[in-house]
């Protein structure tokens, strides 16, 4: 199966992946914040209970004896007058400790179950209507005891609130009148306390998610890259075949020729055939040099020989050797070079490469009545050359592309440009190799100018 058929059921797998495994985090982060959201919940109400629990028993202890009434055997015993009501009646829990006291009780019972960093708010009151704090959380009636920040944390709704009654044991003495009271506990932040329990695993799942997210962006770019590289491959390999397979022919045609016995004899046009040979030999050894040297660039081992030239006489001589193909399409050029200091430090050779690949494509991609037009000027660091042509342009996407090594723009209608896509690319190494800069501006229809900047040689 071919990459470009296989290629989108990748993408399509590795994205149900994707989703699939987002979603399964997502659930189990939200299951696993409502079970700690049921045990926290569930360790503030057993540290409630035994607050309760403690307050109940400790509100029976040290009843004076004198309280106690004895009757007789058999006989039951109704209090009914106020004062003796009030004799046997146990004390409150306001009555009996303060708001530290029991503060320091829930404080130690919150310690015992594991809700050392938890904070609470605590109200005990005797109305059993004031714990009724309505739907907004207003309380309507204050309580006999209460923490300081009370009122405000129940004024909150979303925090959370446990209420535990405070009745008399079911073993408790009958002549012992032990009013209900009701305790409740408000933790403020409830679903903050739960987050941070949550955090480390939140953050790991998050992370892990980024990570999965990652990879997925990195495979479907190195699937992509590799379609891409698929696809240069293939034109490489075809225009790589195109440009051996005319010369060889040519070749293969002339020592035909000259196995005939007419040209044998014929000096000129045994010369002539010979000298075909010769050519196509040296167009194919240009087209294996490119070749190699865009693979020593590629490998960066290309080594530069740089030293002090004069750039405007290196534009000069590229410029001259242009002059018949110009004459052949009929067009002309211009120099019009103005820098006041053409000095540069660089290797004669490859730049002389790059002017002559830049002018060689703006005759490449040229239209009737071409002009190129080289100037330069200079700045207190910089060379800056530009070499501009009338051509057909490019597309802002060629424009983008134009620099990548085997990428040829598309021609339309023109057929007769060949190459394999290596020129641009190698103009741009051997620029950045020199510390310099490269910058192209084109219209299609209209031209092309590219700008060079290289650094002046210190003086």
């Amino acid at each position: 199966m071919g990459l470009k058929k296989i290629f989108p059921i990748i993408f399509v797998l590795i994205t149900l992946s994707l989703i699939g495994s987002i979603y399964v985090q997502i659930n189990w982060i939200l299951a696993m914040l409502q079970n700690k959201r049921e045990a926290l919940y569930s360790q503030i109400t057993l540290a409630t209970n035994a607050v309760t629990q403690e307050l109940v028993e400790q509100r029976g202890i040290g009843i004076s004896q004198s309280r106690t009434l004895r009757l007789k055997p058999g006989v039951p015993w109704r209090p009914s007058d106020p004062f003796t009501m009030e004799l046997m009646r146990v004390p409150l829990v306001a009555e009996r400790y303060t708001a530290e006291d029991v503060n320091d009780k829930i404080r130690k019972a919150f310690n015992k179950h594991g809700l050392k960093d938890v904070h609470f708010e605590f109200s005990i009151s005797s109305d059993l209507n004031s714990a009724d704090f309505g739907a907004n959380g207003v309380l309507f009636h204050p309580p006999e005891l209460q923490s300081r920040d009370f009122i405000k944390a129940i004024a909150d709704t979303t925090n959370t609130r446990i209420f535990n009654l405070l009745q008399a044991p079911e073993n408790a003495d009958a002549s012992t009148i032990m009013p209900d009271e009701v305790l409740v506990v408000v933790v403020p932040n409830f679903n903050d306390i739960v987050m941070g329990q949550m955090r480390w695993m939140i953050g790991g799942a998050i992370f892990f998610t980024l990570v999965i997210i990652s990879a997925f962006y990195v495979t479907v770019g190195a699937l992509f890259r590799q379609k891409k590289l698929s696809e240069i491959k293939n034109d490489f390999i075809n225009n790589m075949t195109h440009e051996f397979k005319t010369p060889l022919a040519t070749i293969s045609l002339a020592v035909d020729a000259l196995r005939n016995e007419k040209v044998v004899h014929d000096r000129q046009k045994s010369e002539y055939f010979t000298g075909i040979i010769k050519e196509e030999n040296r167009r194919m050894n240009k087209q294996v040099e490119t070749i190699l040297q865009a693979s020593l660039l590629d490998r960066q081992e290309q080594q530069l020989n740089r030293k002090p030239l004069n750039a405007h006489v290196v534009i000069q001589e590229a410029m001259e050797n242009f002059h018949l193909q110009l004459e052949g399409k009929g067009g002309h050029s211009e120099l019009q070079l103005n820098a006041k200091n053409d000095r540069i430090e660089a290797d004669e050779v490859h730049f002389m490469n790059i002017i002559t690949n830049l002018i060689d494509n703006a005759v490449k991609y040229s239209k009737e009545n071409l002009l190129i037009r080289i100037s330069t000027h200079s700045t207190t660091k910089s060379l800056v050359i530009r070499i501009e042509d009338n051509g057909i342009g490019m597309s802002k996407e060629t424009q983008r592309r134009i620099f990548e090594k085997f990428y040829r723009a598309h021609t339309g209608n023109l057929h007769n440009v060949k190459g394999f896509g290596l020129g641009l690319s190698y103009v741009k190494t051997i620029v950045d190799a020199h510390g310099g800069k490269i910058k192209v501006d084109s219209v299609a229809g209209k031209g092309t100018n590219f700008t060079l900047e290289f650094p002046l040689k210190a003086a």
